[in-house]
């Protein structure tokens, strides 16, 4: 119900339940000379069935005060902000002389009426963390721990998806108790680092008796060079997408997407105990709405060794690989990319992906399409790669938005209307539902997961085409490749990709190798159906597959794609000594050997 708190007065309440996920005109009005409030609620929408409009008088015993900041969806309690609002606020307004209901209708829709204090327009600078008074008071604001913003106002009618063609629909903020941007932590320690320390990715290694900690680094080469022929990009934009993700204690079909027990890890368990650490993109805020915004200026707890063989941790069986086989390598990072764009990748005859590139924008897309298609070469070490647009704040550091648009597989689903990112006014979603899909990058894009077994590839007729030669050097024909591993006991598993002309994949592309024996718990991506069946999983699907694919690129340039997150977790096998590290060592020795790649022009 709505409740007014007025000094040190009793307060007071309309006693009306307002309806979840509804507008309403809310306000709260003062006579001074008879000291009567009045407090109202008035619905947008009428059902004409039990009424939930109300309003309430009270005479108050004690004078309200007037001095003090002026603060929205939270008070001060004295100390810090308190009692904090979940929900959209829109169109707020200080008035004198209101307090009729039809007054606060023309305030509500002529927000310059002549009684006009303060009226705060949320759909002017949305993209930034300040509020604009338009009243000409000059009483302008800020927004606090991101809220988020480009949100359906309360006369939003479907017109227009767009807040940047039609922002005045858009005067909205949704306001979570569990915002977070920046901790704001203070310095505990500094460290510095050898100039001469080589490019790669390090720890800070904390202990207090028996507990640890690890702060990883990312040591990339000095603005402008290279150290070596390959570099190793980091995916820091999937990590900040992922960072202290909850979903095994939130998530109410967790089990049957993973085709096992839940089991909770030790950052599980914290993050269970500790929510203030803030949240991942597949979380839900407390009311229940997607978390939009994602910030690395918080402990990243999930991001970091002996945690879940996932992004971060899965990535080290990449460089731990690299340094076992002595292969020269740079690290840099997706953040890097969106700075520097092509730039920073023209350095290097090869790039290497990580285990999962799942998160990207525009800039970042640009420059790798930029980079094969002017002789550079790709190896993609991962799968679900290129798949979501997502946007960085062009002033704010370390934050991230992404909007779950219209399809793919998600941990919720953005409202409709609120497509299109806040930072940068970009539509958000897959990039296969802007037109670039990633088999035009990679030669393939997500087409399954299932997260309890994984499983072996086998190779086809194309891998004995002479362009491929060098890839299967000291590979047997009937050779089980990755019939091993540590995630999911094989190399092609928990995400895979798979080939497919009609999304871009080039036409002379090889499909080199595939995986299809997949179980029941592995299931085809929603965004290929169009109507429900049963047809979808490893054991009915044909689409259920992991192809491992290579072709040539303008330049003398090429890609070679294993499509599996899992093949990371396979390289370390038997010391090494195996047929997943062999074929990745063919692959990374011919691909920085500069001598160009193929006939293509």
């Amino acid at each position: 119900t709505l409740t007014c708190r007025a000094g040190r007065n009793a307060p007071l309440s309309t006693g009306v339940k307002l309806l979840d996920r509804h507008w309403y005109l809310v306000s709260a009005s003062y006579d001074a000379a008879s000291q009567e409030l009045v407090v109202a609620q008035e619905p947008t929408l009428d059902y004409g069935f039990r009424p939930t409009n109300a309003e309430v008088h009270a005479k108050l015993g004690a004078e309200i005060g007037t001095g003090g900041a002026f603060r929205l969806a939270a008070w001060n309690d004295g100390k810090s902000a308190a009692a904090h609002f979940n929900g959209k606020i829109d169109s707020p307004r200080v008035a004198v002389g209101l307090s009729r209901g039809a007054d606060r209708q023309q305030l509500r829709d002529d927000p310059l009426d002549g009684a006009t204090v303060a009226a705060w327009d949320f759909s002017r600078g949305i993209e930034g963390i300040h509020v604009t008074d338009v009243s000409g008071s000059g009483y302008h604001g800020r927004t606090f721990n991101l809220p988020t913003r480009a949100m359906t106002g309360w006369n939003w009618d479907g017109s227009e998806f767009d807040w940047n063609k039609k922002p005045a629909h858009y005067g909205a903020i949704h306001f979570h108790d569990d915002d977070l941007y920046d901790c704001g932590w203070a310095t505990d320690f500094t460290v510095t680092l050898p100039p001469a320390l080589k490019s790669g990715i390090y720890c800070v290694h904390l202990t207090q008796g028996d507990l640890e900690e690890f702060v990883p680094i990312f040591v990339r080469p000095k603005r402008g060079s290279s150290t070596a022929r390959l570099a190793l990009l980091i995916p820091t934009a999937s990590y900040w997408a992922y960072a202290n993700q909850q979903m095994i204690s939130s998530w109410s079909f967790d089990e049957l997407t993973s085709g096992k027990f839940a089991t909770f890890n030790a950052v599980d368990r914290f993050l269970e105990e500790h929510p203030g650490f803030g949240m991942s993109t597949y979380d839900l805020h407390s009311d229940g709405s997607g978390v939009t915004y994602v910030s690395r200026l918080r402990p990243v707890l999930n991001m970091r060794p002996k945690t879940e063989l996932w992004q971060f941790n899965a990535d080290t069986h990449v460089t731990d690989w690299l340094e076992a086989k002595g292969i020269d390598y740079d690290v840099i990072t997706d953040d890097d990319l969106h700075t520097e764009g092509l730039a920073l990748l023209q350095p290097y005859t090869c790039v290497m992906t990580g285990t999962h590139p799942e998160y990207y924008t525009t800039r970042m897309l640009d420059a790798v399409h930029a980079y094969t298609g002017s002789g550079g070469r790709l190896v993609y070490l991962g799968a679900n790669g290129f798949y979501w647009r997502v946007a960085y704040h062009e002033a704010l550091p370390g934050v991230m938005e992404h909007r779950r648009a219209e399809d793919g597989m998600r941990g919720w689903i953005s409202e409709g209307g609120e497509y299109y990112m806040s930072f940068n006014g970009e539509l958000g979603g897959l990039w296969r539902r802007l037109g670039r899909a990633p088999n035009k990058l990679v030669g393939a894009g997500f087409t399954a997961q299932g997260f309890d077994h994984s499983s072996h590839y086998v190779r086809r007729p194309e891998s004995f085409d002479p362009r491929a030669a060098f890839i299967f050097e000291g590979i047997g024909a009937t050779e089980r490749i990755g019939d091993f591993g540590t995630i999911g006991g094989a190399a092609a598993g928990w995400e895979v990709d798979r080939a497919d002309l009609a999304l871009g994949t080039p036409p002379h592309a090889l499909i080199v190798a595939e995986a299809t024996e997949f179980p029941a718990s592995y299931h085809w991506v929603k965004e290929e159906m169009n109507h429900t069946h049963s047809a979808v999983n490893g054991d009915t699907c044909p689409l259920v597959r992991c192809d491992m694919l290579f072709f040539e690129t303008p330049r003398g340039g090429a890609v070679f794609s294993t499509n599996s997150i899992a093949w990371a977790g396979s390289l370390s096998h038997a010391c090494y000594q195996n047929n997943v590290s062999r074929i990745t060592e063919n692959v990374i020795r011919r691909f920085i050997d500069p001598t160009p790649i193929g006939e293509c022009r």
